[in-house]
């Protein structure tokens, strides 16, 4: 019985309780917390948060870590957490302010900067001190790197924690995520939206997706201006990002590979590869649309899926590779990050992207060998831009910026440092010759053992004040303010984006998930269409949303506190 009084309430005598007495709590409030976390109610989940839950009542019950101990591992899990969210989103991250993307993200801004100034309002409103009321924020808004950006940026303001943080976050966060739901269901009330036009619409790349999607489109030559004229003559007369991938030509039955110095003819038959938005253009400057099943009508020419394995790919071009010239195939897009690329010639590849390539079975295999599609060696961890990254963050993270009327230099500090080093890095490494791809199974990995982590010491360290908070201290009303932070900035940008924006509603849901940064509400926005575009506006918005809501938490508390 000593034996295991000791291992669940420490060894007095020994620093942190012991690496046992550590090692077993940490593993017992992350086991019956992720395994809480596949129970659902009405089909919606709390998921990985049940971690702080089951944190709280082991903290209660003081069944604790050291506190030096506790902060260290925090913080550590926090910086893997927010790191491999940099490495995910850091490809796609710069090109998603592109038109279409830049839209999309207006409207993610507008909703966090309103439940920013929801969070101000009620602070000087009610009295409740700012960090709490931050912490009720980023419950609200399901954003566990804006809790954990607060924590340290009132511990580097004052030299001690605040659990009322924590105790915020816990109380808002299950009406954040149902809330969000409940707003998107709202939403489609109130706007009286037509769900079938609206999947068709989405379907076609409408509602500010044109720039982050591709579409396959046959077409009849009729133009007259362009009869025997190369397709490297006819390109800069459109000045639009396409590519020609297939040719038949007048009376052929046969399908033949296009190139630069295809010679074009009345009533050939061309598939080609561009974005919605360029696709009407294409085609009234072509002739007309046709349907032609290519695959099915032509053997000779086959289309496969390849990934780009090989290190030294890593950061060219495509032009620099001259598939085409030297093995007779040809690559039509790119898909990385889950988005699709229209394959230009100066579009720079970059490991664990997924090229489709057009061409004879000869062709096509000749191509494979030389872009790589080793799973095996995609699998080889990369460590280095791994830890030499989160060094560059923790020293950015590190460095004081000085902004006007606030006292207190402002640090991105151990969340916002790694996140901004990891886009970096993701980035602009593979131009540099870094290799900084990682399998999404490994990026996982690496977050859920960092959240998994936080959200444990978070929950222990708030678990001694949590039941008196919520009971003799007016803690009940919290779940209020949340819900009014949570609900009403949805709304009102909601309905922004639809009438202001124009934007389809399966492509603001996901938008608005995003902005919130709560996977539970993506969950249920794809659970209502076949199509992807929750997906594409989620995947858009998130990256700045996620930078916004870990900067935001920070400066409310350093300007506040």
């Amino acid at each position: 019985m000593e034996l295991l009084r000791n291992l669940f309430e420490g060894y007095p005598n020994l620093w942190g309780g012991g690496v046992a007495h550590s090692v077993l709590i940490l593993s017992l409030v992350i086991t019956f917390g992720i395994m809480l976390g596949k129970l659902k109610v009405a089909g919606i989940s709390l998921g990985v948060t049940w971690i702080l839950f089951v944190g709280i009542v082991f903290g209660h019950f003081d069944m604790n870590l050291d506190e030096h101990l506790l902060h260290f591992l925090k913080e550590f899990g926090l910086i893997l957490f927010v790191y491999s969210i940099g490495l995910q989103v850091g490809p796609g991250f710069f090109s998603a302010f592109k038109k279409g993307g830049l839209t999309l993200n207006m409207v993610a801004m507008l909703s966090v900067f309103l439940s920013v100034l929801i969070t101000i309002v009620l602070h000087f409103a009610t009295g409740i001190p700012i960090t709490t009321m931050v912490g009720i924020l980023s419950g609200a808004v399901t954003n566990t790197p804006g809790l954990g950006a607060a924590q340290q940026a009132n511990s580097d303001l004052n030299g001690v924690d605040a659990p009322e943080i924590a105790l915020g976050y816990a109380v808002a966060y299950p009406l954040g995520v149902v809330g969000c739901i409940l707003a998107l269901l709202a939403l489609k009330i109130f706007m009286r939206i037509n769900t079938q036009k609206e999947e068709e619409d989405a379907e076609h790349g409408l509602g500010h997706l044109q720039e982050l999607t591709v579409r396959p489109i046959s077409v009849e030559i009729r133009n007259e201006a362009i009869d025997g004229k190369r397709i490297r003559d006819v390109k800069p007369l459109l000045n639009r990002a396409f590519v020609i991938s297939r040719i038949r030509h007048t009376g052929s039955q046969e399908t033949e590979l296009a190139n630069a110095d295809t010679v074009l003819h009345m009533q050939d038959e061309i598939l080609f590869i561009a974005n919605p938005k360029d696709v009407e253009a294409i085609v009234a400057f072509f002739g007309r649309k046709i349907s032609v099943e290519w695959e099915r009508e032509d053997k000779n020419l086959i289309s496969r899926r390849i990934l780009i394995t090989k290190p030294e790919l890593n950061g060219k071009s495509l032009s620099q590779l001259k598939i085409r010239n030297n093995f007779g195939a040809c690559i039509t897009r790119i898909n990385r990050s889950g988005v699709d690329l229209v394959a230009t010639p100066h579009l720079q590849l970059q490991m664990g992207d997924r090229v489709t390539i057009v061409g004879s079975e000869l062709a096509v295999s000749h191509a494979e060998k030389v872009l790589g599609n080793s799973l095996k060696r995609l699998n080889h961890p990369n460590l280095i831009p791994i830890f030499l990254g989160i060094a560059l963050g923790c020293i950015l993270g590190s460095l004081p910026f000085m902004f006007p009327g606030i006292p207190q230099p402002v640090k991105l500090g151990l969340a916002g440092g790694p996140l901004v080093v990891s886009i970096l890095i993701s980035r602009f490494g593979p131009q540099y010759k870094l290799i900084t791809y990682t399998t999404m199974s490994a990026n996982l990995m690496i977050r859920e053992i960092g959240i998994a982590l936080f959200l444990a010491c978070v929950g222990l360290g708030a678990g001694k004040g949590f039941i008196d908070t919520i009971i003799y201290e007016g803690g009940y009303v919290w779940i209020g303010y949340g819900a009014i932070i949570t609900v009403v900035p949805l709304l009102v940008t909601g309905f922004m984006g639809r009438y202001f924006w124009k934007l389809n509603y399966y492509t603001l849901i996901g938008v608005l998930s995003g902005a919130n940064t709560n996977p539970p509400a993506l969950a249920y926005s794809s659970d209502l269409t076949s199509c992807d575009a929750p997906a594409v506006g989620y995947a858009t918005v998130y990256p700045l949303a996620m930078f916004l809501r870990v900067l935001t938490a920070q400066l409310l508390i350093l300007a506040l506190a």
